[in-house]
């Protein structure tokens, strides 16, 4: 049966909403921080690295100079460029699924991650996803000239603008704070998924929260039957 979405456009989050890649970072987090004299995280920590650019977590997570916070990102993006950028990451289950059946539905997508874009572009091809993409849109290399999550969705809205595409109705997809309040600075509505590093209360201004990625799909697809934007939404 034909399936359509009730938004002109999606926007997609990388690391929690996409991609796992906790063992990675998580190793080269605990590297990095002995190298520089701090405590690594636990694996249960990793809620307070995982989703906000590095720089910044660098100095709220370890109380980083900002001098400091640029070395750290130095040694830690030279650790990931090293072991490569998709080196035990995995997709969440289900989500190819539905970044593909949106793509056939002629919905334009495109990411919106804080990772820097050189990683975002090397995942999205690894696991096959860059087709479906119209934009792959991260972060800039520094983290800091293109680093604030309203900016990097502006700038993905911008993108898909520039080649034509319909940015009236846009959705972010997301699984941190940091993504619901990006996107209502850029007011762009986001999709909250539960399945990544947030904490229960980082869904609150969400304009829906889901646990699976069937749930997610609803809100994002509807067949030709059902009419108005998706139900709870």
């Amino acid at each position: 049966m034909p399936v359509r979405s009730p938004w002109s456009c999606v926007l997609w989050d990388v690391d929690g909403t996409l991609v796992d890649a906790s063992e990675g970072i998580l190793r080269r987090l605990t590297i990095t921080l002995e190298h520089f004299g701090r405590t690594p995280p636990t694996r249960g920590e990793l809620s307070r690295w995982i989703g906000p650019p590095m720089f910044e977590s660098f100095q709220v997570n370890v109380g980083m100079t900002p001098e400091q916070a640029t070395e750290a990102v130095t040694y830690y993006r030279t650790l990931n460029k090293s072991e490569g950028y998709t080196g035990s990451a995995q997709l969440y289950p289900g989500v190819a699924d539905i970044v593909h059946e949106l793509h056939s539905a002629g919905i334009p997508q495109s990411t919106a991650s804080s990772k820097p874009e050189v990683q975002v572009v090397a995942l999205m091809d690894h696991f096959g996803l860059a087709p479906d993409l119209e934009a792959i849109v991260g972060a800039s290399p520094d983290e800091r000239t293109l680093s604030a999550k309203s900016d990097i969705v502006r700038e993905a809205l911008r993108r898909l603008e520039v080649r034509g595409y319909d940015t009236s109705r846009p959705v972010l997809i997301g699984d941190r704070h940091h993504d619901v309040e990006g996107g209502a600075d850029a007011d762009v509505p986001v999709i909250f998924v539960r399945w990544g590093f947030s904490w229960p209360h980082e869904a609150d201004g969400a304009q829906a929260a889901v646990d699976t990625a069937d749930e997610l799909r609803a809100l994002l697809l509807v067949s030709d039957e059902d009419s108005g934007p998706a139900d709870g939404v």
